[in-house]
């Protein structure tokens, strides 16, 4: 999806020469910068364990960087508490599970942090959950329960929820790498919209179909750092790393 020509580039995701390490040989982020704009899709790429979810992870303080600067929409993602839970509430993400409460129906599932968090009733909750449920297909299971759900119904539920809280960015960890394969289309449709929408968003995925039609750039990351990174048809056409090259002939 490629941004609309002459459209005014505003800054939303400012992440500065972070650094993390885990125990062990390969540290999980090196000296990595990224910039992404409103109504972007950044895509991330590359083999496993390369950094990716911890990437994404860090972007909503969920992990924390050992250096460097993370910034969204203007917020620093700091020590400060207050400036970690506003990144929180305005940055949602969707993980490779679903994280569903099984003990709760599907409006449930997506009305309770409207109410906790945003402070919402339950009948102006309610009103943004199947206005949500409408918009993810699944409107006819807001009194189902997760066990009844398949996977794929499971993960849109699950998008649903993050947007109930009204995000300005949407993070996706692999959103379709626990799906059978049938299932993957019928989320993939509903991250697709998104972004039609204008939804500034990073997405970590294996799905190289999904991050050509609809990534405006791609990101290649192998042991923590960038490899390479450049919009979309170029990244795809005229790969400049041979490391690309090779990753990009594995999986196509």
């Amino acid at each position: 999806m490629k941004s609309a020509e002459g459209k005014r580039k505003e800054l939303i995701i400012d992440v500065r020469h972070i650094n993390k390490i885990f125990p062990g040989p390969i540290p999980a982020l090196v000296d990595f910068s990224a910039r992404v704009d409103r109504g972007e899709v950044l895509v991330v790429i590359g083999p496993s364990g390369s950094g990716k979810s911890t990437f994404l992870r860090c972007l909503n303080g969920l992990e924390e960087i050992d250096s460097g600067t993370i910034i969204v929409d203007s917020i620093p993602l700091d020590d400060d508490e207050k400036h970690r839970l506003e990144i929180r509430r305005e940055v949602g993400m969707v993980f490779q599970s679903f994280n569903l409460f099984p003990h709760m129906n599907v409006a449930d599932n997506i009305g309770l942090a409207q109410r906790l968090v945003r402070k919402k009733n339950r009948k102006d909750a309610l009103v943004t959950t199947m206005d949500l449920l409408h918009k993810v297909g699944m409107a006819e299971k807001a009194n189902a329960y997760p066990a009844e759900l398949s996977g794929g119904q499971q993960q849109r539920v699950a998008i649903a929820r993050a947007l109930a809280m009204n995000p300005r960015v949407m993070l996706f960890d692999e959103a379709t790498s626990a799906l059978d394969p049938e299932m993957i289309g019928e989320v993939l449709e509903v991250m697709m919209n998104l972004a039609r929408e204008g939804m500034t968003m990073v997405v970590v995925t294996h799905e190289m179909g999904f991050a050509r039609e609809v990534s405006d750039r791609i990101i290649f990351m192998e042991h923590g750092r960038i490899i390479e990174q450049g919009e979309t048809e170029n990244f795809f056409l005229a790969p400049e790393q041979e490391r690309t090259r090779r990753f990009l002939d594995q999986i196509l």
